[in-house]
């Protein structure tokens, strides 16, 4: 069993930064993929990107690639989304989601997920 914490997030000007984290309490949970979704007023919940344990590697979607970046720091046991270059497009609740095998743009495969938290750009 893993239980996700979000922290960060808030309002900030088109062009600005923000850095989300997800913390997990439970075990194991070096041995879990990390997921970012978001959801904007009024629209279904998107992929953003993902971390996979078992190597590392990152996907993004194309909307927030080359802006965003996935991380992780495995001794604090949390996985941040470091959001560059923000436009009011990105505006929505962010979440975070883990699962010990999947790791793609489903949501409905991840077990966990973290709370949610605001994400308002302002242009």
């Amino acid at each position: 069993q893993v239980h996700l914490e979000q922290s960060g997030g808030g309002l900030v000007q088109a062009g600005g930064s923000l850095r989300l984290s997800c913390e997990a309490f439970g075990r194991t949970f070096s041995r879990y993929h990390t997921a970012w979704f978001r959801q904007p007023p009024g629209k279904e919940r998107d992929f953003v990107g993902v971390i996979r344990w078992t190597d590392g590697s990152t996907t993004y979607a194309d909307s927030v690639k080359g802006r965003f970046t996935i991380s992780r720091n495995y001794e604090q046991n949390t996985v941040y989304l470091q959001m560059n270059n923000l436009n009011p497009e990105d505006t929505a609740v962010y979440y975070c989601a883990a699962d010990p095998s999947y790791s793609d743009t489903y949501e409905n495969e991840y077990d966990f997920w973290g709370q949610g938290t605001q994400v308002t750009v302002s242009s």
